[in-house]
């Protein structure tokens, strides 16, 4: 299990939105065929093999990345695991709040949350899950209490909010490059 912590966040200058893709792309392909090469890379973000050679570089000074020994394996380093929860983690809650709570269509919620999600700093991560989950589940506390709420203060989220004790528990439980729940897929 990986510890959060404030000072782990990349400051924004720092990690370009194209760069959260490589990383996102390293994680996922990582997960999926249990190692990423900047071929499978250049392949999946439709892009040479030198351009991918060149930001993975970029990621490597960042301690972001890093290859297997005697591969061309590469690999997240802790930090980059960590940028890739916590920026996936950000993702889903703003994707549910833009489409549920704000009412935009899931078009509109998943594009807007794409260019938003490396921005948001862990305390901001934090602070938005706790908002986000009082909202969704003070409104059941209430109508299980028999308390009555009026329908425009109601705010439901297929995002199981409630089913989290704390945002790290949320933050860890974050695996794929999808902010959608598998039974939306």
């Amino acid at each position: 299990m990986v510890k959060k912590s404030e000072t782990s966040h990349i400051p924004e200058a720092e990690l370009s939105h194209s760069m959260v893709h490589y990383l996102l792309t390293i994680h996922k392909l990582k997960e999926g065929k249990g190692y990423a090469r900047v071929t499978d890379i250049a392949k999946d973000l439709n892009l040479t093999k030198g351009s991918v050679s060149t930001a993975v570089n970029n990621l490597k000074k960042r301690n972001l990345v890093m290859e297997e020994e005697d591969s061309k394996f590469l690999l997240l380093t802790e930090t980059g695991h960590d940028e890739v929860h916590r920026i996936l983690s950000s993702r889903t809650l703003l994707f549910y709040f833009l489409r549920d709570f704000v009412g935009v269509s899931e078009e509109i919620a998943e594009v807007d949350a794409c260019q938003m999600e490396h921005l948001m700093s862990p305390e901001t991560g934090r602070k938005f899950f706790t908002f986000m989950k009082d909202l969704a589940c003070s409104c059941d506390r209430i109508e299980k209490d028999g308390g009555n709420i009026p329908e425009q203060f109601k705010f439901q989220t297929a995002l199981d909010l409630c089913s989290f004790s704390t945002a790290d528990d949320f933050f860890e439980s974050q695996e794929g490059d999808t902010h959608l729940p598998e039974a939306e897929k």
